[in-house]
């Protein structure tokens, strides 16, 4: 018998909503540095924010912050992680669809820009499961047609990060802590100048106005879907000063974060 080939792309057919088996926040390499593992009947698609090498039938790619994996059922997966690793992961069916557009997808593809969008959605299916399964699936289905764009984007390569890409990761990774500009443009590789360049030109924001925009993003998010104190929100997207805070939170959102909290 023939053996299939290692698989560095995957066929998948998006025309029906995804039948979710699992939702959530995986953390890994706490207690062994590999993992391997095969799911026979469920994809599995993950959003990192971690750098691990991942190995999918015997093709090795090198997953970085704002990169996304989608692997087809049966494959043999492994991670080799390099510390704690943490992401957002969806298991899942796909009903078959007659006559359904397949799409050739990689396995591996870098979100860049789209990172912030992939990762927001797949948390509002996490926090949606529990009780509200089918807005889950819903909210990942928007997920997975956001994954085929990435391949279009891109023309359907895993080609290495832009400056812009390699930014966003960075910001993505470390808005629970500090973050200036030359920071973010040394992880990019360019200079502060080209970056702010490059970065207007693709996101029509500055370096600054983007990273005040995603922690506010965050701290929304957290503020409503979890069970975080408001001073553990503010810590978590980089503001150890309550009081700032809050003079963030009414400036950015036009609202406290308790009025926040409350969905005022």
């Amino acid at each position: 018998m023939l053996r299939e080939p290692p698989r560095a792309y995957a066929k998948i057919c998006l025309d029906r909503p995804p039948d979710v088996a699992s939702l959530g926040v995986g953390v890994h390499g706490t207690v062994s540095p590999r993992d391997v593992f095969r799911l026979p009947d469920l994809w599995q698609l993950h959003v990192y924010q971690y750098t691990a090498d991942l190995v999918v039938d015997g093709v090795r790619h090198v997953v970085r912050p704002g990169h996304v994996s989608l692997v087809p059922p049966g494959a043999v997966v492994e991670f080799r992680y390099r510390g704690r690793s943490e992401h957002l992961y969806a298991h899942f069916a796909l009903p078959m669809a007659e006559d359904g557009e397949t799409l050739e997808l990689p396995v591996v593809q870098a979100a860049g820009a789209a990172s912030p969008a992939l990762s927001d959605l797949l948390r509002q299916a996490v926090a949606a499961a529990p009780h509200h399964p089918a807005r889950a699936a819903a909210e990942l289905w928007a997920v997975l047609w956001r994954v085929a764009g990435l391949a279009t984007r891109t023309g359907g390569g895993t080609g290495e990060d832009t400056p812009v890409d390699a930014a966003v990761a960075h910001i993505e990774s470390h808005l629970a802590g500090p973050l200036t500009v030359p920071d973010v443009a040394a992880a990019a590789g360019v200079s502060h100048n080209h970056l702010g360049r490059l970065f207007k030109a693709a996101t029509g924001d500055t370096v600054v106005a983007y990273i005040r925009q995603r922690r506010m993003e965050r701290a929304r998010h957290l503020l409503r879907e979890s069970t975080l104190s408001i001073p553990a929100v503010a810590a978590s997207v980089g503001i150890g000063d309550l009081q700032a805070f809050n003079k963030v939170c009414r400036r950015e959102l036009g609202l406290s974060p308790r009025a926040v909290r409350a969905g005022e």
